[in-house]
This record gives structure tokens, sequence and C-alpha cells, in this order.
């Protein structure tokens, strides 16, 4: 169904009148709208297609078929609400114009490090909230970067005219094209940034290059052996220079620094607290050191007291020491994080060979230690985790197990001890 194709040309709010051919559903994908003409542009060329509403209808996008259909694709409940006739068609025009200087901008881009470093744009895309080119470089030096950003304003800040040329097959030779132009085509459109650059692109452009405002390179890093370059233009470049300032107000006020000096506060901040943990970590480790020292200890008077007093190394069943497979187990419960009860269990393991079965009520989870040779705590303590309801897992010598209450941890540590 011949489309009239208004898109280029038509970047206002304004309503515009046409009218609805017909209205085709899609399976599973809504239906598609189909007009006697249209002013939204369909996804193409690197650029998504426009949004807007018909006849106050939301459009979900705007796509081109391979016989040149336009469909304005919309949900398959808002597709109950229309019928063919008269439409009222409005362009979401502030999306439209942040799309059109994203492309704008992509081509200047590619075309000035086409010019500065000789390489060529091999794909690009324009994201809702930055964009990127894939350059045919392995990487590009930040000076190489810095160097195209500042060529590029040069050209913005000239307000170099961008014209349309439309022609066919045979004259496009003519053109010094950046890239190979689409074959098949009866008319080919090239877009040429005046004596700048010249590109096969059927996507929608500025008129000049002052309209893009200013261009921020964002960074650029290696991708499948080339270098993605991330970039934005015009007012997104204004709402991440608002954000940037913003944060940077934040951080000055809580560091209590100049906001021209908050990198140097944030990375001396970082030493400090990087000392503090350092500190940090002595101070658990010199605890757990105690509590495992004292874990040992009343272990050890238990074990002498169940054995009426005796010192003979043979513990019995009786207090907070038992037997299991003929080993030695000491079990403890702590009123603390299972990461505090882990580094208590790893300084003990380091002083004994018994069977360490150690909980964490506030976690709700358990863990066993071992360090003595020919010992398996697998088959000790899987079977009795899982009836309880627990779940966990590990090796010969460390294993450990979550519950989803604290009375399941406390029935499984009294049935296997």
């Amino acid at each position: 169904m011949n489309t009239q194709r208004l898109y280029y040309d038509y970047t206002s709010a304004e309503p515009f009148s046409a009218e609805i051919l017909a209205i085709c559903p899609l399976e599973g994908r809504g239906a598609a709208v189909l007009l006697d003409k249209t002013i939204f542009y369909p996804e193409g060329g690197g650029q998504d297609g426009d949004r807007g509403s018909i006849n106050g209808v939301p459009l979900l996008d705007v796509k081109e078929t391979a016989d040149a259909e336009i469909r304005h694709l919309v949900s398959a409940g808002d597709a109950e609400k229309l019928k063919p006739g008269p439409a009222i068609l409005v362009l979401d025009a502030r999306r439209r114009r942040d799309l059109t200087v994203q492309h704008s901008a992509q081509h200047l881009l590619s075309g000035t490090i086409l010019r500065l470093a000789g390489k060529h744009t091999l794909s690009m895309h324009l994201g809702a909230e930055t964009c990127t080119i894939d350059v045919d470089a392995p990487e590009l030096s930040s000076d190489t970067l810095i160097r195209a950003e500042d060529a590029v304003m040069d050209v913005i800040e000239q307000d170099v005219p961008l014209i349309i040329h439309l022609c066919p097959p045979e004259d496009v030779t003519r053109f010094p094209l950046r890239k190979v132009p689409p074959q098949g085509e009866a008319v080919i459109r090239v877009v040429e940034i005046k004596d700048y650059d010249f590109s096969p692109c059927c996507g929608t452009h500025c008129t000049s290059t002052g309209q893009l405002g200013i261009l921020r390179v964002l960074g650029a890093e290696k991708y499948k052996g080339m270098t993605r370059i991330t970039f934005i233009a015009g007012r997104r470049v204004q709402t991440q220079s608002r954000l940037l300032w913003r944060n940077g107000e934040i951080i000055s006020q809580a560091l209590k620094t100049p906001v021209a000096e908050t990198s140097a506060g944030v990375l001396a901040l970082l030493d400090r607290n990087a000392a503090l943990e350092r500190d940090l970590k002595a101070l658990r480790e010199a605890a757990a050191e105690q509590k495992a020292e004292a874990l040992l200890n009343k272990a050890a008077t238990d074990d002498k007291a169940a054995s009426g007093g005796k010192a003979d190394g043979k513990p019995s069943t009786g207090g907070t020491i038992s037997l299991v497979a003929g080993v030695p187990v000491i079990a403890e419960t702590y009123n603390a994080s299972f990461d505090e009860v882990l580094r208590i269990g790893r300084a003990a393991q380091k002083k004994t060979t018994a069977i360490l079965l150690l909980a964490s009520r506030e976690d709700r989870k358990f863990a066993a230690l071992c360090s003595g040779k020919g010992i398996d705590l697998r088959p000790l303590l899987k079977e009795a985790m899982e009836g309880h309801g627990g779940k966990g897992g590990g090796g010969a010598g460390f294993f450990q197990g979550v519950f989803d209450t604290e009375a399941a941890l406390e029935s499984f540590l009294r049935d296997v001890l």
C-alpha cells in the first residue's frame, strides 16, 4: 500500500490530518495501521522509528517492510479504538529532534575520526541515553579522541550546512562517500556536511551543524577487535551536565570541599576508608582468635568435667564436646553474623583436629570444619540437614547450610549432636 512520506519535512508537534486506510492484526504483535500519508519516520539507517499518536492512540513503533509498506504499530487493545477514515497524527517532536541531532552528530564524528585517524566507522547505534560507533581500530588513544571532539566542536561552531542529495545510483560516484551506498535502490540519498563528510543515509538530519549545539565523547572501549566510542550530543549533554554538577555539589557538601576538588577529596576518603577497613579486619581477626581460644578452653573444661576430672584425652558425649564417628565434635551457637562465626571457626580449626560445628542464630546458618585427616563431613551432615529442611553443601573438610527458621536450625543441631 503506497503511503506518502512526509517525515523528512514535517518535524512539528502540531496535529496533522491523514486517512487510515486499513488496520491489520499482526500475529502476537498487536496491529499495523496503514495511512495514506505519514509524518512518522520508520525505523532504518540505524535510527529508531518515531513515536506519537494516531487519534490519541500511542504508537509503539513504525517500521517499513521489505515491499516498502509503512506499518504504524499499536497494541491489540488500542487497535480496537481505531477504524478506517479521518485521522489526526501527532508526532513526538522532542524525541524526533533528539534522534535527529544524535544522527547528524554521528555523521560528523565518524567523518572526523576518518579524517584525523584514517579509521572507518563500521556500525553505529543511537540509544535512548547514549550513542555508539564501532571504529575499525583495535584502540584509539585518549589524545586522538580529544582531538576528534575538539575538531567536531570547530565544525559545530562554524554552523556548516547539511545538504541532502537525491540521485540515481550512477551519479553517486561523484561524491567521495565515506561508506558503500546501498544496492538495488532507485534513488540514493546522500547526506553531505558541506565539503566535510559525504555518506549515504536514509535517516533524519539537521539542516546545519550549529543545530547540534555540542558533542561530548564519553569514552571508548575495545569491542570485537574494534573500538566502540560512546558519545552524546545536543540537549543530552546539557542533561548530563546538570546531573554531574548536582552530584558534584552533593559530594562537595558531604566532603566539605569545593566542587573542583571533589575528586581529590573522594580519593583521600577512599584511602582513609581502606586504612579503617584494614584496622577493622585486624580487630575482627584478633577477636575471632580470642573467641576461638575461649571455645576450645570451654570444650576442654566441659570434657574434663564430664569425664570426672580425668584429663585422659578421651572426650565424652556430655557437655560441649561429643563424639561423631569416633572424632571429637566441638559445637557452639552464636548470636552473631555467619561471617563472624566463620572467622571463629577458621581460627579454631588451626588449633584442633576436632570437628567444629558452629552456628549463627542471626543468619540461621551453620558451618562444620575439620582439619583432621580421613574425615568426610558430608555423610555426617547432609542427610540430617535436608531432613530438617535445610539447604547447603560443601566438601570433605568444610560443610555449610542454611535453614528457613531458627527452630529448624536448632532441631538439626540437636539431632546431629
